[in-house]
């Protein structure tokens, strides 16, 4: 496999003599699998020949050795190659350079060498509170999504007693419980604060079940105001819309690919987890129709394939899928060419509403999603019609959108109101 990125006979037989060549070589066979491109196996391949050469001088005699110097040679590394670096994210890309290579090649080597790129952290409280998390799942039945958001809250409340230096749960009081609120409305939105209260409440009263502290502390937890249709859609014009599919350049692989998410996301109203989802099973040409699984809501739904959705999809799936072996329809640009996730989805949304120079409160994928409704709207669908499209499980969830229908806005403004009432 060396053969296919180096010319040169004797740089072959230098890599093959380091004590590491067999790995490495594997390694190289792996990127080309994957579909690494030239310059970037060859940019790898010296990176590990220095990491062979740095491990042997301190000590490594056996493949089983090599975890231990990572860091060390991580930590050089930044340092020889990092001066020049202005900032903390540059060192960080410094460091990802020497570091990914290295365990990538480990992972191959040692099958028990764990995968710090997609470790999660250990869940909160994991020690102190052992039981909580099976708590919510076995007894009060939350699924894996809700369970994610109280581990993301849980360590937010974990790192701010590490930094006050509070080590037991069982030193929790009001005064803290107030701080701790107030340096998080710093970061959080009404919303998520209002989450944060609910879920710190329960977390509270479970302590308290468990005789980890002395009171419910939960009960003394109120949780901010949010106001129903408080809130505008954050929908754009569909004007906006044509200058944001007519700013995708389509040349380019990524532009095909993203061309595609931008209709689907405006055309059927989806989520931005119902694109990530979708499996090149999900689409029936025969019958021209698009599957939608495990919407929201829990049930499924199948549309009519629009005709310039379809060749959108299809010239991504011809011209610009990378080829892999994966069933969903939407891959990473780059190698490795996994399914791309739903953050990325709602990221190159936002991205492409910028390049077009659309302003846009908190721009995504729902800025979209929030269109489609309003352009149903303006056609004078019923909220019932609008909400079975866009995969609302109650009524109430669409009435939001009673706000954006201008029209019938303007003509009560325009009258006397009294035959709205």
């Amino acid at each position: 496999m060396l053969e296919h990125y180096y010319l040169k006979p004797e740089t072959i037989d230098r890599i093959r003599a380091c004590w590491l060549g067999e790995p490495i070589e594997r390694y190289v066979a792996w990127l080309a699998e994957q579909g690494y491109a030239a310059r970037s196996v060859c940019r790898r391949v010296p990176m590990l020949m220095h990491f062979a050469d740095f491990s042997a001088a301190r000590g490594a005699k056996a493949w089983e050795d090599l975890p231990e110097h990572v860091h060390a040679f991580v930590t050089v590394w930044v340092r020889d190659h990092g001066r020049r670096c202005k900032n903390k994210e540059a060192r960080r890309r410094v460091a990802g350079a020497a570091r990914n290579p290295v365990e990538q090649m480990l992972r191959l080597l040692l099958p028990d060498y764990p995968d710090h790129k997609r470790a999660t952290r250990p869940q909160p409280f994991a020690e102190s509170v052992p039981g909580f998390f099976d708590y919510l799942r076995d007894e009060r039945g939350l699924r894996s999504a809700s369970i994610a958001l109280y581990t993301h809250n849980l360590q937010r409340l974990e790192s701010y007693l590490e930094r006050i230096e509070l080590g037991e749960l069982s030193g929790l009081s009001p005064p803290v419980l107030s701080g701790f609120f107030t340096d998080s409305s710093q970061a959080l939105g009404k919303h998520a604060l209002n989450a944060l209260c609910g879920q710190m409440r329960i977390f509270l009263s479970y302590l308290h079940r468990e005789g980890l502290v002395a009171s419910n502390l939960g009960r003394g937890i109120d949780c901010p105001r949010i106001y129903r249709l408080a809130d505008i859609p954050r929908a754009i014009s569909w004007d906006d819309v044509r200058r944001l599919l007519e700013a995708v350049d389509r040349r380019s692989p990524v532009g095909k690919r993203d061309y595609a998410i931008v209709l689907l996301l405006v055309t059927y109203g989806l989520r931005a987890r119902e694109v990530a989802a979708l499996t090149l099973d999900a689409l029936d040409w025969a019958h021209e129709r698009l599957a939608v699984p495990e919407r929201k809501a829990g049930h499924s739904m199948a549309y009519p394939l629009s005709p310039i959705v379809g060749e959108a999809i299809v010239d991504y799936l011809r011209q610009g899928r990378p080829e892999s072996s994966e069933r969903a329809v939407f891959l990473r640009a780059c190698a490795p060419y996994t399914p791309l996730g739903w953050p990325a989805i709602s990221q190159l949304t936002a991205r492409r509403l910028r390049n077009a120079g659309i302003a846009v409160a908190r721009p995504g994928s729902h800025t979209l999603r929030h269109t489609c409704v309003q352009r149903l709207v303006e056609a004078q669908f019923s909220l019932k019609a609008i909400g079975d499209y866009v995969g609302h499980s109650l009524p109430k969830s669409t009435e939001i959108y009673t706000k954006i229908d201008l029209e019938a806005l303007r003509e009560m403004a325009l009258g006397d109101g009294e035959e709205w009432l």
